[in-house]
């Protein structure tokens, strides 16, 4: 069971870096210090490792208060398509073992590990400030992209609806938005999403990482099941919204091979539009990652290595601007090849946002203050 933890300020982090059990339900057991402690914590052995607790009880999510004076983030990368996002959670619960925004939590001085997993951020006034900043006379509207950095449909989100509230004020002046997840609970904002798309506002994405339930749920504990992920894309597409898939990440030698299923079953259900995004190992996600493969997959950890550093120069990971979403070499060629093959024989095409900034109208000042006209 979750149970939820409000406060103002995370608590100080248990003592052991590792927890002695596989965490249930989560993406990893590690516990890594922060790069930016000052301390490093060590493990000590108290005699209690083989007191066969393995299966010990889940470890809880806290979510924790982000007071934020500005909700819009920019960016001026060439590697993906907007300048400008919202982010309403730090940390998500979907526990992917993969995902680049681990390390953000460091800034925290908490752990891109567990940490990452049960110890969330939220922004409870960011529809608020959103509106503050829509409204303000210098502002230049633009697409804005939500949930980039961690999914913005993530379990928390049943019952804080701050996504939803965010949609609302988008929606209210009629500001273009896309959006990516790769949580069913998208379907419970199908009525806003559908108004948005009536004026050409709106573009949603699933992300699609494989069509294997058993992989799936070692990869990404708490994200929705493969075929789940398919229905809300399908109703999305029936709803008229522009519907398009992602895989990512196309992990080498893991599930690189499917590639044509995941796009094939995605085109089936609605999906208009396709793009890959290969693994991604930045900082405190490589040794996780390391962890996850001797743990889940220890057959083919080296070989899994081996395949993502020919896909990355010789390295691990490739920071570069142009390399580090879709990799190089014969490998990530081939990638590229594979998929300009599927678009054509599909008749699909990329996802290059096309979004209206002209029906945009700056919303009403937040407060008790009527309008005058």
């Amino acid at each position: 069971m979750t149970v939820y933890k409000n406060s103002s300020s995370p608590n100080p982090p248990e003592a052991a870096a590792k927890v002695a059990f596989l965490a249930r339900g989560r993406g990893t057991a590690s516990r890594p210090d922060g790069r930016y402690l000052a301390h490093r914590r060590e493990t000590f052995d108290d005699g209690w490792n083989d007191a066969g607790d393995e299966d010990g009880p889940r470890p809880e999510t806290q979510l924790l208060v982000d007071r934020a004076r500005s909700v819009i983030s920019y960016n001026a990368s060439p590697d993906v398509p907007f300048d400008r996002s919202i982010n309403p959670y730090r940390g998500c619960e979907h526990g992917c073992i993969y995902c680049f925004a681990r390390p953000s939590h460091a800034w925290l001085d908490l752990s891109p590990g567990l940490d990452f997993e049960t110890r969330l951020f939220w922004k409870p006034d960011a529809p608020t400030v959103l509106r503050t900043e829509l409204a303000a006379a210098s502002y230049r509207c633009a697409p804005i992209a939500l949930g980039m950095n961690t999914d913005a449909w993530q379990p928390v989100e049943r019952h804080t609806r701050l996504t939803r509230q965010i949609l609302e004020v988008l929606l209210e002046s009629r500001h273009p938005v896309s959006v990516i997840t790769k949580s069913a609970l998208i379907e419970r904002d199908i009525d806003l999403l559908a108004a948005l798309a009536r004026d050409g506002l709106v573009e949603v994405t699933v992300s699609i990482t494989t069509l294997d339930d058993a992989l799936a749920r070692r990869l990404e504990p708490r994200a929705a099941r493969p075929a789940r992920r398919l229905q809300p894309l399908r109703r999305q597409h029936q709803a008229g919204l522009p519907v398009g898939v992602l895989c990512a990440p196309l992990i080498p030698a893991l599930n690189d091979h499917e590639l044509e299923a995941v796009v094939e079953a995605a085109h089936a259900a609605g999906a208009r539009s396709a793009a890959y995004v290969v693994l991604r190992l930045p900082m405190e996600v490589r040794p996780l990652f390391e962890d996850w493969l001797a743990t889940h997959a220890p057959d083919r950890a080296a070989h899994v290595m081996s395949r993502i550093a020919q896909v990355r120069g010789g390295r691990a990971n490739d920071a570069r601007f142009g390399h580090r979403m879709r990799g190089e070499g014969v490998f990530a060629e081939l990638y590229s090849q594979r998929l300009r093959r599927l678009q054509a024989r599909l008749g699909m095409g990329r996802m290059r946002p096309g979004l209206n900034t002209a029906r945009f109208r700056p919303p009403a000042a937040a407060g008790p203050q009527l309008a005058l006209f």
